[in-house]
């Protein structure tokens, strides 16, 4: 199947020390069915399923059959769950190998819901349909904004019933990445106490998703750096389009600055930075405005982790660590700013800049006010929306601050206008219309709503009529949302 499809393996991760990861296959499935393939996705991929019909397909991304070259494996890594550490692994997920792409590329290609592993401890193994076609939107959504993010190939059912609340249709989501090494991964080898295998692995990261910083001095201070502002950056765009990943535990903080798994996450409608949908997240750790405080917080997880490495003195590593971890803040601050700027159509910097910017997020807080569409209206009209909402006079005067300072500067008010548009989304994956979609293909084997929404999401920064209905936020009476983990 390598030669008919395109596939391209090689390795690199199952060559690594085996305390790593454990070889496993998928387990076999009864009778695997396609329900969505990203074929866009599959051609950058290299693979050519043309010559495949249906159910070749099905057995395909089901691991039923395995290309030629695939090495499956589940991986091991901790984490820090709701700041509780634990020693975890690939429970449900099996890693068949890396894809090197036509443009030379290296990627994971994984599986989800592919049976049990070695580390599944009580559970399954097993996933069911709605969490991993949540997972194929949100992920290709987040993709089309811009945004670092893994993706989906393909989602099959198994033709088996999964129990969770009830019995649900089982699934395999089929997940690529740039790779799956997370903070979680050197927390587990040094839990292990293995120093060795620690600078292996800090070695390899340095070559897999660094190769421009190999020397530039101490390798795990070069390591901690480099992801450090990677998840900077990370954060700065996931506020820029009201994401909230809703589980930011260690094992869900990516070494290479990739969104990753997408359990209970959702998009925030009103703005309010307290904002939290995850169903177990009872003290809001990870809400809406604690994201960079937990981004930074997982950056001392993981220098923590490579204190061994950082210098043979534990006191002077844990100086270095520190003087790192400590431009985390004014580095993020930095970020918002110029993205914050980026959605107000602002060139240069001013001293009220931040003043401006705080003035309409906290009229918008006091308003109850829908964040992407406040942003949007305000790239799309040159003077103020035509809606009651934005007639309220505080937000009159901040109008007004605003104008000003954008006549201020030297730029062409179309180009202001344009950074706005290219900032701000008509169209996300909002909450409400996700669900449709999702109990359309769940209790009606429906899916036309959505590769209808999938459609809609493909290019949410185009002016299209058939983007209105996916702009608009749940009404009123909408009740309370809330996601759930989907394990």
């Amino acid at each position: 199947m390598a030669a008919q499809s395109g596939w391209s393996f090689d390795n690199s991760y199952a060559r690594l020390p085996e305390m790593l990861f454990t070889r496993v296959n998928p387990v076999a499935v009864k009778e695997p069915r396609m329900v969505v393939l990203n074929r866009p996705l599959s051609r950058q991929l290299g693979l050519d399923l043309s010559g495949l019909d249906e159910s070749e397909r099905a057995a395909l991304f089901s691991g039923t059959v395995l290309p030629e070259g695939s090495e499956p494996l589940a991986q091991a890594y901790a984490g820090h769950q709701f700041g509780h550490f634990t020693m975890l692994g690939d429970g449900r997920a099996i890693v068949l190998g890396e894809q090197i792409t036509p443009d030379e590329r290296r990627v994971d290609i994984q599986f989800k819901g592919s049976g049990r592993t070695p580390y599944s401890r009580s559970g399954d193994g097993k996933a069911v349909l709605g969490p991993m076609l949540r997972e194929y939107v949100i992920s290709e959504a987040m993709h089309a904004l811009g945004i670092s993010t893994t993706r989906s190939l393909a989602v099959v059912t198994t033709g088996e019933p999964v129990f969770r609340e009830g019995m649900e249709p089982g699934a395999i989501l089929t997940r690529v990445a740039a790779s799956h090494l997370r903070v979680g991964t050197f927390q587990y080898v040094t839990m292990r106490g293995e120093h060795d295998v620690l600078r292996q692995l800090v070695d390899y990261a340095l070559e897999r998703h660094y190769p421009e910083r190999i020397d530039q001095g101490n390798p795990a201070q070069t390591l901690l750096r480099g992801v450090m502002e990677r998840q900077v950056d990370l954060i700065t765009e996931w506020l820029r389009v009201g994401f909230i990943h809703g589980v930011m535990n260690t094992d869900n903080c990516s070494i290479c600055g990739e969104t990753i798994d997408y359990g209970p996450c959702a998009f925030m409608d009103s703005y309010d930075t307290a904002t939290v949908f995850s169903s177990i997240d009872h003290q809001g750790r990870y809400a809406f405005g604690n994201q960079p405080a937990i981004a930074q917080w997982n950056c001392t997880r993981f220098a923590e982790a490579l204190l061994p490495l950082l210098h043979d003195k534990q006191e002077t590593a844990i100086e270095i660590a520190t003087e790192i971890l400590n431009d985390f803040s004014p580095r993020f601050e930095k970020s918002w700013l110029a993205m914050m700027r980026r959605k107000l159509g602002l060139f240069g910097v001013e001293e009220g800049d931040a003043d401006l910017i705080n003035g309409l997020l906290d009229w918008m807080t006091a308003q109850k006010a829908d964040y992407t569409r406040t942003f949007r209206a305000l790239a799309e009209n040159e003077g103020i929306p035509e809606t009651s909402l934005y007639q309220e006079e505080v937000f009159l005067h901040w109008h007004r601050s605003w104008q000003q300072r954008r006549e201020r500067q030297t730029s062409e008010r179309s180009a202001s206008q344009a950074c706005m548009c290219a900032a701000n989304p008509a169209a996300i994956p909002r909450n409400h219309m996700v669900e449709e979609a999702l109990g359309a293909a769940m209790e009606k084997s429906d899916l036309s709503p959505l590769h209808a929404l999938l459609d809609a999401l493909s290019a949410p920064y185009e002016d299209r009529l058939e983007l209105v209905p996916y702009q608009q936020p749940p009404g009123p009476g909408a009740a309370r949302y809330q996601t759930f983990c989907g394990t």
